[in-house]
């Protein structure tokens, strides 16, 4: 099983994929952020482990499934002259679960604070429900993983061992992420903008519309980028009032 240990194109890979997985999960702890800052102070950390060892072990269980993933992408019928496959299903109603899911969040932001405040009091009782949702999309965003996986690798330990090191990044990073996304409201109504993005992307990808993640991860850096700016501007501001 761990013949390529001696192989250093197999290395090259672990590391390519590696850093590849961790990449797109970034999506993932956005979501993962979103929901859990919902929740009770004391229940966030435990949404957030359980949330990314359900997609650590949904991505272990598919990749350990190889054969069936693969029979995704063979034709089930036939829409008006297209093709649908099973992979195509998943990424249409993941997409348009995560579109209506970031919607009604920005709704609820634009609402008003009391209404924002019921609302996660009642989410704040809820986090198997909120773990539920995370582990559904999860397997939305591990079922492109594994495939890129399988084309990028051809032993399933590189596989595992590329998700064990991609989860432990993602571990490390989902608490700061999540406490910043908290401390600042326009941060977590980008991060929502992000997610109805990534949701169309999904739906796109679904009806067969082919768009290059590479852009779509740009555009998401670059109005990250610009955020930052106006955060430092912001606290630069701040602090000049204060000296005066």
């Amino acid at each position: 099983m761990f013949d390529w240990l001696s192989d250093p194109q197999a290395w090259i890979s672990l590391l390519t994929l590696s850093v590849l997985e961790i990449v797109l999960g970034i999506d993932n702890i956005i979501f993962i952020s979103i929901l859990s800052g919902k929740l009770r102070v004391e229940d966030q950390p435990k949404a957030r482990s359980f949330g990314l060892a359900g997609a650590f072990v949904t991505r272990i269980l598919l990749l350990l499934s190889i054969s069936w993933v693969m029979t995704l992408t063979k034709p089930l019928f036939t829409v008006v002259g297209r093709d649908i496959s099973g992979r195509d299903l998943i990424l249409l109603v993941g997409g348009l679960f995560l579109i209506a899911k970031a919607t009604m969040e920005i709704h609820h932001k634009l609402e008003g604070p009391d209404a924002e405040d019921e609302q996660a009091a009642k989410a704040g009782r809820s986090l198997w429900t909120t773990v539920a949702q995370i582990m559904v999309l999860d397997i939305v965003f591990s079922l492109d993983s594994v495939i890129t996986a399988v084309g990028m690798a051809d032993d399933v330990s590189i596989m595992i061992l590329a998700n064990v090191v991609a989860l432990i990044v993602m571990l490390a990073a989902a608490r700061p992420i999540s406490e910043f996304v908290d401390r600042h409201p326009t941060v977590k109504m980008l991060a929502l903008a992000f997610l109805v993005l990534i949701g169309t992307n999904l739906v796109a990808e679904g009806m067969g519309q082919h768009i290059p993640k590479g852009y779509t991860y740009a555009a998401m850096a670059f109005s990250v980028i610009v955020e930052m700016l106006n955060i430092k501007a912001k606290a630069r501001s701040e602090r000049r009032t204060a000296g005066q």
